[in-house]
């Protein structure tokens, strides 16, 4: 795990939506041109099914690495589908009781908004890291974004790492790079012709 003043590493975060026939090749191709620390299985689903195949795919491709592959919100699924973790979406409010029951090896994330107190909160329940969005402007959500400000106060007073996500562009990941450990790339790439290529090129905005 890297410190903020490290370079950030990549957090990779699948489409809601994707074809196995063509989403695992594109994700491989990212994998093996540009370092990945983490990658969210994020499918808008809830048919059981369609997700253990989607897990099947990508747990066969980011083991094959050594990236650790974590699911988005269905804790029961984590063990039973051989994944590292999950990620909440619920903030603070369910960290303890997923860590009881997932165990210390578990990843145990928490995406807490723009919310200093439910990141702290989380962090002292054992989240392995916080996330915060979204950076930039969208018209998803309630219009909330989470400011240069948090991150700068985070990396300075919270020793959790942070991820930053949601609407990011080079521009931004320049400005965070030197307060987060972590960037959650998702559809900044998957909706370029090449997302391979795309992540490079955010890979390099990190670097300054």
């Amino acid at each position: 795990m890297s410190d903020a003043q490290d370079h950030p590493q990549i957090y990779l975060i699948s489409p809601t939506e994707f074809d196995l026939s063509t989403y695992p090749a594109q994700l491989a191709a990212c994998l093996d041109s540009t370092e990945v620390g983490c990658v969210r299985l994020a499918l808008g689903t809830t048919d059981e099914t369609r997700i253990a195949k989607a897990a099947d795919a990508l747990r066969e491709l980011t083991h094959a690495r050594d990236v650790a592959l974590v699911i988005d919100s269905h804790i029961q699924l984590v063990e039973r589908l051989g994944l590292d973790g999950v990620h909440l979406t619920d903030g603070a409010r369910s960290v303890r009781q997923v860590r009881k029951d997932l165990g210390d090896d578990a990843i145990v994330g928490s995406y807490c908004a723009n919310s200093r107190h439910d990141g702290m909160t989380a962090g002292e329940l054992g989240a392995d890291y916080v996330s915060f969005g979204p950076v930039g402007v969208t018209p998803l959500g309630d219009g909330r974004q989470a400011e240069l400000d948090l991150f700068e106060w985070w990396s300075m007073m919270i020793e959790v790492p942070v991820v930053a996500e949601g609407a990011l562009d080079a521009s931004l990941i320049r400005s965070l790079a030197p307060h987060t450990d972590f960037f959650g790339i998702g559809d900044e790439i998957w909706s370029t012709e090449n997302p391979a290529i795309a992540l490079g090129a955010l890979r390099q905005a990190m670097l300054g």
